[in-house]
């Protein structure tokens, strides 16, 4: 009988889906922020540069996330295609973190180093000319935009207040570090240190 109310009662079988969903979410999340695997850096990860901070803001800006997933699952098709299948390890200092499902693009959580600096500037002018069915759009304003370095230093440490361990050295220099740099140097430095800490560990 009191089944049959639940039932009936949509208000209320509204209110105790939400909390067994609730429970059950809490129940296979809250676990993992006391786990090391999760929150603690991969050995050998490095904080990004300030200019590959910069390539993740234009990465950002300019939508590739939207297209590309940075999360090679641990299935043996996804491997066997790009690497180690991407931890937790690899982006606790990913802020904002790029795991994705999307999949218009390739998967781009393994592609540091597997192709030429010359490769990814070629594709992100116009990505036709090496991959001619790409749908990919050209970014031919990223050759002539140039960075200024005036907020590097900022981003720097509001990263550090979030658990990144950049140094006042770090902070100090990073505007004269990007100053003057094009933003398609600082996407390919961006995109070509993706997934190499784990990148040769099948």
């Amino acid at each position: 009988m009191k089944h049959e109310n639940v039932e009936k009662n949509i208000g209320l079988m509204i209110v105790l889906i939400l909390v067994v969903v609730s429970f059950g979410g809490l129940a296979e999340i809250v676990p993992l922020f006391f786990q090391k695997q999760t929150t603690q850096p991969v050995e050998g990860l490095k904080p990004l540069t300030a200019l590959q901070v910069e390539g993740r803001d234009i990465y950002i800006r300019e939508g590739c996330y939207v297209c590309h997933s940075q999360m090679v699952r641990p299935f043996r098709s996804e491997t066997e295609r790009y690497g180690h299948y991407s931890v937790a390890g690899e982006s606790v200092w990913d802020h904002p973190f790029q795991w994705g499902s999307k999949r218009t693009g390739p998967d781009l959580a393994r592609v540091g180093g597997r192709y030429s600096d010359d490769w990814h500037r070629a594709h992100l002018y116009n990505p036709r000319d090496v991959v001619p069915e790409s749908k990919m759009p050209s970014y031919p304003w990223l050759f002539s935009n140039t960075l200024d370095g005036s907020n590097t230093a900022k981003k720097l440490a509001t990263l550090r207040t979030l658990g990144v361990p950049y140094t006042d050295e770090d902070i100090e220099n990073a505007k004269a570090s990007v100053q003057g740099k094009t933003e398609i140097e600082a996407m390919v430095a961006y995109l070509q240190q993706l997934g190499t800490v784990l990148k040769d560990k099948r």
